[in-house]
């Protein structure tokens, strides 16, 4: 058998370049971390333990490259701070920015967002898609994007686009594989944007709750919010989840955890779209709920709380029912995860303070370890389609994970 020899060594060229790099996404993450805390040079050197002098050519790099700005007078939302001899403050870059996009059973979304995590053009269409064809769609949202792409302010260099979508995602192929209440399977968006706006942008895709988890987990792009673990509940027509653990979602081996729409919790209850019977969805989904109660499926929250409010017994009995159920699946995920606490987004998290009497008992009463830590149920920020928030956010983290590659020495 013959010898395998070692490969050869990295040269010092490598190595400096390798240590270059690491030391600009530090600087990176530094700076978006602190934000909106205004950092100068020399509060990067000490926060990342490297000497002044260093710091300091780093961070011109990065201001080249837009990745940071260096912020005048004018620019300060409030006085930055005084200690000695004041240095220029720093901020993540606004003129780098990303396009995210959504597909829901209900709406079309696309919004461009910086580094800053401000946003710069956004679109939301309400729109019925369950069972409506893909390429009217696309075509919808790619022409959207074009309008928004006109507007942005001057400099803006729009590094990407990732498209948010529900259900089963193959990333790395861009195929979405299976999404139920759409009615859609065996797609890839890419193919049917060949000729429009977004042809030209690196494009991706991926699954909407978990990048809607992001905007929880993060309140900008690369910094972190105050809470590091949670289960997401995603609400829509459908349900979605994503478990989060110090900040990074959980996806599994392909890339497919966090279905718990689809979680049974009764084996016979009724049949879902996905081709199961009893999931969660069938008894906490928009649709299901409006339906119960009599409402349209376009009928604002507002409506089930007056009719909570007026004791309808149809709408206590249907609040009731989607409570019994999430009780049932979201404990299910605590159990194994150990992450008692549960954020609520979309419609769930606008009827967060009906669902509370009910969830509340039930969760306490299912969670083996609700005795020493007791589940904490939030509602999520209020705001249109945060699967697109989610979507940009994912492609500028690339940017301060590798910010080497926007930078010219």
């Amino acid at each position: 058998m013959p010898l395998e020899l070692p490969g050869p060594r990295p040269t010092s060229g490598a190595r400096q370049a390798t240590l270059r790099e690491s030391n600009l996404a530090l600087v990176a993450r530094t700076v978006a971390a602190a934000a909106p805390a205004y950092l100068s040079r020399a509060d990067v050197a000490g926060a990342t333990s490297m000497t002044r002098a260093t710091a300091s050519r780093l961070v011109d790099e990065l201001v080249t490259g837009g990745v940071v700005d260096e912020l005048g007078p004018d620019e300060l939302d409030r006085p930055a701070p005084r200690r000695g001899r004041p240095g220029t403050p720093l901020a993540p870059g606004s003129r780098i920015a990303a396009l995210g996009l959504q597909i829901d059973a209900g709406f079309l979304a696309a919004r461009v967002i910086n580094l800053r995590g401000q946003v710069l053009a956004e679109w939301v269409e309400s729109r019925d898609l369950v069972a409506s064809p893909p390429e009217e769609a696309l075509r919808r949202l790619d022409a959207a994007s074009g309008g928004l792409l006109s507007r942005l302010p001057a400099g803006t260099r729009l590094i990407g686009a990732r498209l948010a979508l529900p259900g089963i995602v193959a990333v790395g192929e861009g195929l979405l594989l299976r999404a139920p209440t759409l009615g859609w399977s065996d797609l890839r968006p890419v193919d049917m944007l060949a000729s429009g706006t977004l042809a030209g942008l690196p494009f991706t895709i991926g699954n909407e709750a978990d990048l809607a988890a992001r905007t929880v987990a993060e309140s900008a792009p690369g910094r972190p919010a105050p809470l590091p673990d949670f289960v997401y509940l995603s609400g829509g027509i459908g349900i979605g989840g994503a478990v989060v653990r110090d900040g990074v979602v959980v996806t599994g081996s392909h890339g497919w955890a966090g279905e718990i729409g689809h979680v049974c919790v009764d084996p016979n209850g009724p049949s879902c779209p996905c081709g199961s019977t009893g999931c969660l969805e069938r008894y906490a989904g928009r649709y299901t709920l409006l339906a119960a109660v009599g409402l349209g499926a376009t009928a604002p929250p507002d409506r089930l709380f007056e009719r909570v409010a007026a004791g309808d017994q149809d709408a206590c009995q249907a609040v009731g029912v989607a409570a019994w159920a999430l009780g049932i699946a979201v404990a299910s995920v605590i159990n194994m995860f150990d992450v008692p606490t549960v954020v609520l987004g979309g419609y769930l998290g606008q009827i967060a303070g009906l669902l509370r009497p009910d969830l509340d008992p039930a969760l306490r009463a299912r969670v083996l370890s609700a005795r020493w830590v007791a589940p904490a149920i939030v509602a999520a920020e209020p705001g249109s389609a945060p699967g697109a928030t989610g979507a940009a956010f994912a492609e500028l983290a690339a940017v301060i994970a590798d910010p080497a590659r926007w930078t010219v020495r």
